[in-house]
């Protein structure tokens, strides 16, 4: 069951490596990947080793690993989400200098500004519980950073076009990784 468990995880991981890696190709729309990008996939690839060897050399529990699992398939599908909603937005990779021309507010944008990036959270949250490593706590919490500094770095942008206050608005409104609860459950409340 063990050995199961480990290609389970092991092929959703990579899975998972492998949409975000399509999604670079055909979803964002970058003219060329910005060194910021190039070091969020060094990192990417790095922490995805350890991780590999994690989980192949220690012993991890069951409930760990089955856990893990369902983080990143919960992970996949607001992906997957994003990606629907997004199409047609021509976004752009992380850490582009170009300003954004479009701001995103229905599916999972009406919940967080950042989904991307959430999602990518997620499957490394996901992934490092599976791995049930203490050692996964660290390239966890840098790759969180990381990606904070690209969600922040982003808002700036905003800031600095014609969309800055439809962006301050939404922004007020939403989380920018994870739903504000108290809208949400207000939202909720005026729909029924």
């Amino acid at each position: 069951m063990e050995g199961v468990l480990d290609l389970l995880v092991s092929i959703s991981s990579i899975a998972a490596l492998g949409q975000y890696a399509w999604s670079m190709r055909a979803h964002f729309q970058s003219p060329t990947m910005p060194p910021g990008a190039m070091i969020i996939s060094a990192v990417v690839i790095g922490v995805a080793v350890f991780f590999m060897a994690i989980l192949w050399i220690e012993r991890q529990p069951v409930a760990a690993k089955l856990g893990g699992l369902a983080i990143e398939l919960a992970s996949s599908a607001l992906f997957w989400w994003a990606i629907v909603i997004s199409r047609k937005a021509r976004l752009r990779f992380a850490f582009d200098a170009d300003n954004p021309d479009s701001l995103l507010t229905d599916g999972p944008y009406f919940y967080v500004r950042h989904p991307f990036y959430a999602s990518y959270i997620i499957f490394w949250i996901g992934w490092g519980i599976a791995t049930w490593s203490i050692w996964a706590v660290v390239p966890v919490a840098g790759i969180i950073a990381i990606y904070t500094i690209a969600a922040l770095d982003e808002e700036r942008k905003f800031s600095r076009t014609a969309l800055a206050g439809a962006y301050e608005a939404y922004r007020a409104r939403t989380g920018l990784f994870w739903p504000r609860l108290s809208r949400d459950w207000r939202s909720l409340r005026m729909r029924t």
